[in-house]
């Protein structure tokens, strides 16, 4: 039987809040009370520092018993610390935005587009010999599009 996920698995997961592995909390709070929720990763990993920093408990017992590692714990604590509940939210994991395609690179990617007899596969081999970027043809036609569509914004 195919079970839907009520409004709050979905919210968790749009938010990349759901815990990956709810079955492995086996605190007492998570299985006797229903405002803990284990499928919750934000509260999972606040009621694990909780359990240490107020409650004394060994940080091997609280890891296991939330379903981490002792890493996974420190990593939590050490984020906590510095941003507090904020820095237990999950981080997007690789490079943010177009990393390779800085403004130098677009300008000369635009500049090289005023032709339009040069094919996108032909700027990529440019872009490469001039600044010894590897790019995929996807990726300038994307920026190129952000480009325009911020040049249309009001400002």
């Amino acid at each position: 039987m195919n079970k839907r996920p009520d409004a709050k698995q979905k919210a968790l997961k749009e938010s990349d809040t759901l815990n990956p592995h709810p079955e492995r909390v086996s605190d007492s709070l998570f299985q006797e009370h229903e405002f803990f929720d284990s499928r919750d990763l934000l509260q999972v990993k606040y009621e694990m520092l909780h359990r240490v920093q107020v409650e004394g408990w060994p940080v091997k017992r609280a890891a296991e018993t939330f379903g981490f590692s002792r890493p996974a714990f420190y990593h939590a604590h050490a984020a906590f610390d510095r941003e507090g509940v904020a820095g237990l939210l999950p981080h997007k994991r690789g490079p943010h935005g177009a990393h390779k395609l800085s403004e130098e690179v677009m300008e000369f990617v635009e500049l090289l587009s005023e032709d339009e007899t040069i094919t996108t596969n032909v700027i990529v081999k440019r872009v490469h010999e001039q600044f010894g970027v590897q790019v995929h043809p996807r990726s300038i036609e994307r920026a190129r599009n952000r480009r325009k569509k911020k040049q249309l914004l009001p400002p």
